[in-house]
């Protein structure tokens, strides 16, 4: 793996590097310093590949050499774009608009390689069905984790999955906010090893 060139994940989000760091490939992270506002009548399939090839783009200027990241996420609700909420009332306001609802989860996924021209993007959609809960629970959920970061205002990767009936995925990760299936494929793809010999898991004696 010393010979692969280096890997860089365009993105400031905790939750991504952590995903990222379970395929255990070296990588760094930086923040893609983009305007992330859709633009007018954009559908949100557009939004994220727009997104996810802006934030590769930024990085791979800066570091031709190396295999950028890049990933975006959009929570479609009746073809609507929902965000990160920001504050509590805006939180509830989403968890409150989806319950009993199904919303899609669309994530973009872009790797870019900008001296050889290379790139890839693949979207992964994420059917996630939410319980009609009344506003209490939901009030209790908020105080408990703050999910203001997280666009659809639930952690599925933690309390919040007690809001939801039902999630349908081809990646699991892909929710979280990095699909790995996805990206394991692409980074064979382009020579890295996943895991790495050095990184191979031996039972214990």
């Amino acid at each position: 793996m010393k010979d692969q060139p280096p890997l860089i994940l365009a993105s400031s989000s905790v939750y991504r590097k952590e995903l990222l760091e379970r395929l255990r490939i070296p990588f760094t992270c930086i923040y893609p310093n983009i305007d992330e506002s859709a633009l007018p009548e954009e559908s949100t399939d557009e939004l994220i590949e727009r997104l996810s090839h802006q934030k590769a783009q930024a990085i791979a200027e800066l570091h031709p050499n190396a295999w950028i990241v890049a990933s975006d996420q959009v929570a479609d609700f009746n073809n609507q774009a929902i965000g990160k909420p920001g504050t509590h009332e805006k939180a509830l306001a989403q968890l409150k608009m989806m319950q009993g609802k199904t919303v899609i989860f669309k994530t973009g996924l872009c790797l870019m390689h900008h001296q050889s021209q290379r790139s890839a993007y693949i979207c992964i959609p994420t059917k996630v069905s939410f319980h009609d809960l009344d506003d209490a629970a939901l009030e209790n959920y908020l105080h408990a984790e703050k999910p203001y970061d997280c666009a659809g205002s639930a952690k599925s990767e933690g309390l919040g999955i007690s809001l939801l009936s039902k999630v349908k995925s081809d990646d699991p990760t892909a929710l979280i906010g990095l699909p790995l299936i996805a990206l394991s494929g692409l980074l064979r793809s382009v020579g890295y090893s996943i895991p790495g010999p050095q990184m191979a898991i031996s039972s214990a004696s």
